[in-house]
């Protein structure tokens, strides 16, 4: 069941995004942040945080939000699956739950960013089979060697 994620995901949350290895420590602590600022506040600024949850298990879950400043365009900022049950469709039903949400919403463009390092090619291929296209490449912007890789799906696209 995919849900809105309350406070008391957060602590379940946090080792989920360690557990795959692709989420360094930085981007962990950025997230208790983030999910602290939206349990206050950025849920009502138009911020959403989903979380799956099956046999009372948290699976997975996404955090996204409109971006600043755009004509309905969108951010996915976090999706993370449970190491044990990657590559068993869970992602792929929380980015669709995502993109069927930001289209209620009237959203236009959603955006994802990841890390050009050898071990985020599994998501970089994920992202393509679920038809985002490639669309800009930041060199060294997380670090020397380490690029922004951009995914881009316009909205009205349905596939």
């Amino acid at each position: 069941m995919i849900r809105p994620t309350v406070p008391a995901d957060t602590p379940t949350l946090l080792p989920l995004t360690r557990g795959p290895g692709v989420f360094n420590e930085i981007a962990t602590t950025a997230l208790r942040e983030v999910l602290d600022d939206y349990h206050a506040s950025a849920h009502g600024q138009g911020h959403r945080s989903i979380t799956y949850e099956k046999e009372g298990q948290v699976i997975g879950f996404a955090y996204y939000a409109p971006a600043a400043m755009t004509d309905r365009t969108w951010y996915l900022f976090w999706i993370a699956v449970s190491k044990q049950i990657q590559a068993r469709g869970v992602g792929q039903e929380l980015l669709r739950y995502v993109e069927e949400d930001i289209r209620g919403a009237n959203g236009r463009i959603l955006l994802i960013e990841t890390s050009s390092l050898p071990h985020y090619q599994l998501t970089r291929r994920f992202y393509v089979k679920q038809n985002y296209e490639q669309t800009a490449v930041i060199r060294d912007y997380y670090a020397d060697g380490d690029d922004m890789v951009v995914f881009r799906k316009h909205m009205a696209n349905k596939t």
